[in-house]
């Protein structure tokens, strides 16, 4: 195989694909760098662009904006991974903003392309239904969470779906982490509030020794105590602000 149908095999979408097939589309997609910051797409510019992008290398953030002006993140998608989907399936305009995160490399798939493996490719439509339905799922959490929890339980439940179980170097067993903790803004815009709140509950956390930083690194001594936060047991210095 080419050089980039072995990297197309290593995104998720394709990677079931028998090597001809690999190497079909390896000869119908074109490729594209992008610098860090760069906007790859946007939502309602106009453009009749309906392409599905694969990450080959580095990674996107798809985001959108309130009426408000306020920055809503949707989404983190690392090499392997793909978007554009929907604009490709529906035909309408995209419905948000693709920003590189780092410098990347993607290739395109025209629709016509991407529809033809979905119909043809067993695996691959599969693989479509899958994601869509994880991101109906991960909505329907976020609209929960905005519709039921405060900003403060927000930032807990943002932070018990980051942290991972310790492999010890962050201490005694029983400890989670998030290795690298996204800036505030970025947590603020996965949960719909203001950067200013993120780090004042942050700190207020901190103070209460229901996490601990230590770096880019955060650290959950007892994931009990954060589970009640996000669950409304609101230490008292968060309730009176």
């Amino acid at each position: 195989m080419t050089t980039l149908a072995i990297e197309l095999a290593r995104v998720d979408l394709l990677a079931d694909l028998p090597r001809n097939s690999l190497a079909a589309v390896a000869a119908q997609v074109r490729t594209m760098r992008h610098g860090a910051g760069a906007v790859v797409l946007d939502a309602d510019d106009g453009s009749s662009n309906r392409d599905v992008f694969l990450v080959l290398e580095g990674v996107v953030d798809v985001i959108n904006y309130a009426l408000t002006g306020r920055e809503v993140s949707f989404a983190r998608i690392e090499a392997g991974g793909y978007f554009g989907e929907l604009s490709a399936i529906d035909g309408l305009p995209r419905s948000a903003r693709v920003v590189a995160a780092t410098d990347c490399r993607l290739a395109a798939l025209s629709p016509q392309l991407f529809d033809r493996l979905v119909t043809e490719e067993p695996t691959v439509a599969r693989k479509v239904m899958l994601r869509l339905a994880r991101i109906i799922r991960a909505c329907d959490e976020r609209i929960m969470d905005l519709s039921t929890l405060r900003a403060v339980e927000r930032v807990a439940v943002e932070i018990l779906r980051l942290a991972k179980p310790s492999d010890g170097n962050a201490g005694a067993p029983g400890r989670w982490v998030v290795d690298r903790l996204p800036a505030q803004r970025d947590i603020a815009a996965r949960v719909g509030t203001a950067r200013e709140t993120v780090a004042r509950v942050l700190s207020q956390l901190q103070e209460d020794g229901v996490v601990e930083r230590r770096g880019r690194m955060l650290v959950v001594p007892d994931r009990m105590r954060l589970l009640r936060v996000a669950a409304g047991d609101r230490p008292e210095a968060l309730l009176a602000r």
